[in-house]
């Protein structure tokens, strides 16, 4: 197996700017949770390895965010591509992906409450699990990786809203 830096720096050109620049990789496509910079570090691009992280090597579609990634908006495109792709037959991939794209998009206005990052987080694992087919989990596990890596990214964001709203 090949480390993910290894496979980014060497085989890659490496990351815009630099390894200092990176933000964070999702390492298997779309489908799969992001992972911080501190975890991209040392670990390597295979099953166990990446399920150890609470990540997926998926469909190996590497995708590299640097420091000038909004991750929020990142997230949140993907989670507008999930509920576009749902075919609506199951209750909680139809319902639950619209929740999840109108909740990041609020959250990429910075309009929410940082209450509600757990709500959302728990309308993940709803979906999760609970659908017929993977898209279900597809469209959950970007948002529980954001959530779990970048959470003060979230609520930093909310915070700004919040205040801006009452100025």
């Amino acid at each position: 197996s090949i480390s993910l830096k290894d496979l980014l720096e060497k085989h890659c050109g490496g990351v815009r700017g630099g390894w200092d620049n990176l933000l964070g990789v999702i390492p298997g496509g779309s489908s799969v949770p992001v992972l911080p910079k501190s975890a991209c570090e040392t670990v390597l691009m295979d099953f166990d390895a990446l399920k150890e992280v609470r990540s997926g090597l998926g469909t190996a579609a590497v995708i590299v965010m640097d420091k000038s990634t909004d991750i929020v908006a990142a997230i949140a495109r993907l989670s507008k591509f999930y509920k576009h792709e749902s075919c609506g037959q199951c209750t909680p991939c139809r319902e639950g992906t619209g929740w999840l794209m109108d909740i990041m998009d609020r959250f990429v206005a910075g309009d929410g409450r940082v209450e509600e990052i757990d709500m959302l987080e728990e309308i993940t694992r709803q979906i999760e699990g609970h659908t017929i087919c993977a898209l279900g989990d597809a469209a959950a596990w970007p948002v529980q990786g954001l959530i779990r890596h970048f959470r003060p990214e979230l609520e930093a964001r909310l915070r700004k809203g919040a205040v801006a709203a009452h100025a």
